[in-house]
């Protein structure tokens, strides 16, 4: 019988196992579930022949467990269906299950525009009218926790839509956590309001106010290392930004966003004010009230 080795983000693992084990005539909440401690071969040996009315199963759930060589020769030789949940299985392992049985994947979304199209693509097979931004505001008060968004589309599907952004918003009752680009992204186009909201936000979720001073002067030597290369002449991508720069396309990108709005007269009246921040934030004074100060200060 077949060991079916389900990998991947372990919420949509434990999913596609069920849908997996349904089509195969196999009901995943009829079958015993081993887990933890019990995921020996003594504990496993009763579950691994057939019952009188024909095939049985098991689930083995190896968070947490390091199974031997002799167990994974248990499981593949099997009787019954052995459905294997095992979230990142080293390349040793893998090949087991490719070897004996078949493994079936189920990779997670990860960036916040990929999981709110996971969102938008869940709701429509719910038929939940969901509206874009709403799949969004999700993907961002979320993140990659796929069943914390499950539970809240189980709970809108108990509520009439259509569903908008602000609707789902009251619904949930969190705010999206705050973002250091953005934050900066507002105050160099003047919108102190939204510089101090994300501000708020960061520190709201528990980011530490010196992290926070930290990533502010990281991402302003990006920016003023930035504003240097435009100086230079000619275009500047993030590709190349990145390259001169020695960071990810990303951070090179934000900081070439925020670059273009500046020259070099404002980049040092930033810096000035951002050295007199952090010198007043190690002097004792209140960081929280630091921060804001300085946010509204590069906003203008």
């Amino acid at each position: 019988m077949p060991l079916i080795a389900f990998t991947g983000n372990r919420f949509l693992a434990d999913e596609t196992l069920r849908d997996t084990l349904r089509a195969r005539g196999l009901d995943a909440r009829s079958l015993p579930r081993v887990a933890g401690e019990d995921v020996t071969a003594d504990a496993l040996g009763p579950h691994l022949s057939p019952g009188l009315f024909g095939d049985g199963g098991v689930i083995v759930d190896l968070e947490g467990v390091k199974p031997d060589k002799a167990l994974l020769e248990l499981l593949s030789g099997a009787a019954v269906t052995v459905a294997v949940l095992d979230e990142s299985p080293p390349t040793t392992r893998l090949k087991v299950y490719e070897g004996r049985g078949e493994v079936v994947p189920s990779p997670a979304p990860a960036k916040t525009g990929d999981v709110a199209g996971w969102v938008t693509t869940r709701a429509k097979k719910a038929k939940l009218p969901l509206d874009r931004e709403a799949s969004l505001y999700l993907a961002e008060v979320f993140g990659a926790d796929l069943a914390g968004i499950a539970g809240e589309l189980n709970k809108l599907a108990l509520l009439d839509g259509p569903f908008t952004r602000e609707a789902v918003q009251r619904v949930v009752g969190r705010e999206p956590p705050g973002d250091s680009f953005a934050m900066l992204g507002a105050a160099t186009t003047g919108r102190p309001g939204e510089a101090v909201t994300q501000l708020r936000r960061l520190l709201a979720s528990g980011e530490d106010p010196f992290k926070l001073m930290g990533a502010v002067v990281w991402q302003y030597s990006l920016v003023a290392r930035c504003v240097a290369l435009q100086q230079e002449g000619g275009r500047i991508t993030e590709q190349v930004a990145a390259q001169r720069l020695g960071v990810k396309p990303y951070p090179a990108k934000k900081a070439l966003e925020v670059a273009r709005r500046l020259n070099e007269a404002k980049i040092r009246t930033h810096l000035g004010r951002i050295l007199d921040a952090d010198l007043a934030m190690k002097r004792g004074l209140d960081a929280g009230v630091a921060l804001e100060r300085l946010i509204v200060q590069l906003s203008v």
